[in-house]
């Protein structure tokens, strides 16, 4: 069996962003030479996630409303516990947990296994500073 192991570094510059990773998935599934297997992309912080969708601008303005809609984005300790400590992240904690924390994909003939229109985004919900996203293939 082959397996690759390789880390994706982002640091994005506003609280939210989503960052098409495709192509560096891509680089890694051919640099490992893995032929038939699964590829896990994940994201390495509790803030953050990876997940599967279509890259269509519209489509990510509609998951920031809804997103900032279901947990918005307030530093107090009075609408979230999770503040009471220090942190002011707890929205971004929340929105995580709905975006999911990590993607597996075929790799079937040398090549990840998309169904039309599928791409991996990285998602941010407390950006800012340095984060990274695992990427683990394995196979023959």
């Amino acid at each position: 069996m082959k397996s690759l192991t390789q880390y994706l570094s982002f640091k994005v510059p506003r609280r939210m962003g989503f960052v098409n990773i495709t192509a560096d998935v891509e680089r890694a599934v051919l640099e490992s030479a893995v032929v038939e297997g699964l590829c896990l992309v994940n994201a390495m912080h509790v803030t953050a996630s990876v997940f599967i969708s279509d890259d269509e601008s519209g489509l990510h303005q509609d998951f920031r409303g809804w997103l900032e809609e279901q947990a918005p984005f307030d530093a107090s300790p009075q609408r979230y516990a999770h503040n009471r400590t220090g942190e002011d992240n707890a929205d971004a904690h929340l929105k995580r947990q709905v975006m999911g924390r990590e993607v597996v994909v075929a790799i079937t003939d040398g090549k990840l296994d998309f169904g039309p229109w599928e791409q991996i985004f990285y998602g941010e919900f407390d950006g800012r500073r340095s984060k990274r996203v695992l990427l683990k293939i394995i196979g023959e």
